[in-house]
């Protein structure tokens, strides 16, 4: 007689027979959720359909309408587009494809080799991908020994990940397999194709992108959306990774291994004051500029930027003050809330934007202004006896979330600002095909700062991501492309000099709590990064806002 196990779903107890897989328990539910069921929970783990039954359980059913189903979706969706672009055009011409950063909510794909990228290759490309999903292939995955492994893509010639897995501690691979085609990817895939439903890939530059769904809209595509100026600055740094030899997790622990990791640091760093130094000079040679306004989405290092780049401002003649739109946050008591009844600080009602304006005019006109100072432990707004008044040389540079926003600044005029988009944009991939999401290195930095300046644990911080993210989405993204300038504030080997600080504090969090899944996805995420000390960090770089031992006030 065959065993049966319990299935605890919310209220809810099924018993399955021996043999069945969580698959069986995504259909059965899959008519009461409006979004396909990709992934569950079970016993606070995160599991794939295609894993068996083995023992009473208690289940939660992930779709993609959440960050861990619809990342899901997308690894899964890149194994069919590269399982496809290879069947058409059967490797003639092409050395590699390389996934490299997100773009328009998809992702921009390079491809190495003699091969040229048209949308006609492309189209060809895309309905092989839908003849895939036609056919509802399963994707299979086994775990092979890292020697193993190490072999097998070595014959396939993805040699960055065998630079990766010659670093593993892990004893075993993870390797994903689409009829003859096998891959290695990190994070949980779906079970076959047929989920895969919603792509389009589009030509753009000298490669094309994929572009895919998003948790806020799982079961269509929004439009693609050239972003040339990001697309410019991603493009520029990962030329400079390229130079350095330093374009994946396996070459960066390479470097580190060999000893190189102090010359990779001073060379990153001197590359960031280079910039910096030509935005002030840009800066300086623009007429009526009088307001420098930096944006950009959370623990991008604006504080840090805005000064140095008041240094280099100095240098070029000019005299700089230095101002956070934090300061005009409204009391507390009065901040908008969020849809669970938390104080919303991410949107522009969140800022006291008519005394802003009020104050930023006195200023054009010569006046002398008493400046706030927001105290966060009272949450009031104060004023402590500091002034400002704008002289001939004078210049002042604002930074927060929504100064790229005209909303914010709408009674200064166009050409008295000079705008600058700065976010941590990673340059670094775990290899090939596996991206580095941007929101990984700036959670991460989040974590690290949060513990060390405001006593708020990462768990905490994890909770209030969402919040977080939520504004960047609505009130950052939208307008960057608005930007003069865009800088980039990631540097090539912050994770390996993060993980130590942010390690403990995410084995601190519980196994029973919310956060618990993506503590282990972060967790074993750093796993695949050598660890590097800090104390050959510069004093002024921006990654001291973070980890502590800045020159600045940050």
């Amino acid at each position: 007689m065959r065993e049966e196990y319990s299935v605890t779903i919310g209220d809810e107890v099924r018993k399955y027979p021996e043999g069945s897989t969580f698959q069986n328990v995504a259909d059965d539910f899959q008519d009461e959720y409006e979004h396909d069921i990709v992934l569950v929970v079970k016993n606070g783990k995160l599991t794939e359909l295609f894993r068996e039954i083995t023992s009473d359980c208690q289940v939660e059913l992930v779709t993609t309408s959440t960050s861990p189903g619809i990342e899901t979706y997308k690894r899964s969706a890149t194994l069919l587009m590269l399982k496809s672009f290879y069947d058409i055009t059967e490797g003639n011409g092409v050395e590699k494809v390389v996934v490299e950063f997100s773009l328009s909510k998809g992702y921009y794909c390079s491809v190495q080799g003699s091969i040229e990228i048209t949308q006609e290759l492309l189209d060809r490309v895309e309905e092989r991908m839908r003849e895939l999903v036609r056919e509802d292939i399963p994707i299979h995955k086994r775990s092979i020994s890292v020697e193993r492994a190490i072999s097998l893509f070595e014959r396939h010639k993805m040699y960055d990940k065998v630079n990766l897995f010659k670093f593993r501690r892990a004893s075993n691979v993870n390797v994903y397999s689409l009829k003859n085609f096998q891959d290695y990817f990190y994070g949980y895939m779906l079970p076959s194709t047929k989920y895969i439903k919603h792509f389009k890939l589009y030509k753009y530059a000298d490669g094309f992108v994929i572009q895919l769904p998003t948790k806020d809209n799982p079961n269509g595509l929004k439009p693609f959306e050239p972003q040339n100026k990001l697309f410019g600055i991603l493009n520029e740094s990962g030329d400079w990774s390229r130079k350095l030899n330093i374009s994946n997790v396996g070459a960066l622990n390479e470097q580190i291994s060999k000893g190189n990791i102090n010359d990779i640091i001073l060379i990153q760093e001197a590359l960031q004051e280079k910039k910096i130094a030509e935005i002030a000079s840009q800066i300086a040679n623009s007429d009526n500029v009088k307001f420098v306004m930096i944006a950009g989405p959370s623990s991008s290092g604006k504080t840090s930027f805005s000064h140095r780049l008041a240094v280099q401002l100095r240098v070029n003649g000019l005299t700089p003050y230095t101002i956070g739109a934090d300061d005009y946050f409204i009391d507390r008591e009065h901040t908008p809330r969020d849809e669970n009844g938390n104080y919303n600080f991410e949107v522009l009602e969140a800022l006291d934007v008519e005394q802003f304006n009020k104050d930023m005019k006195a200023l054009e006109r010569g006046e002398e202004v008493a400046m706030p100072t927001y105290n966060f432990i009272t949450g009031k707004r104060e004023y402590n006896g500091k002034t400002i008044k704008l002289n001939k040389d004078n210049i002042l540079v604002i930074e927060g979330i929504h100064g790229l926003n005209d909303r914010f600044s709408y009674s200064l005029s166009k050409d008295s600002k000079f705008k600058i988009y700065i976010s941590a944009l990673t340059q670094l991939n775990v290899d090939e095909h596996n991206r580095i999401p941007t929101t990984d290195g700036r959670l991460i930095r989040r974590m690290v700062r949060d513990a060390r300046t405001r006593g708020i644990s990462a768990r905490e911080t994890i909770a209030r991501w969402h919040s977080v993210r939520y504004g960047e989405e609505n009130y950052i993204f939208p307008v960057q492309e608005e930007a003069d300038v865009m800088f980039n504030s990631a540097l090539i080997y912050e994770l390996s000099v993060l993980k130590q600080y942010v390690e403990p504090l995410l084995f601190g969090i519980p196994q029973d709590a919310p956060e618990y899944v993506e503590a282990k996805r972060l967790l074993k995420f750093l796993d695949y990064f050598l660890g590097v000390d800090s104390k050959n960090i510069p004093n002024n770089s921006l990654l001291r806002e973070f980890i502590g031992g800045s020159c600045f006030n940050v």
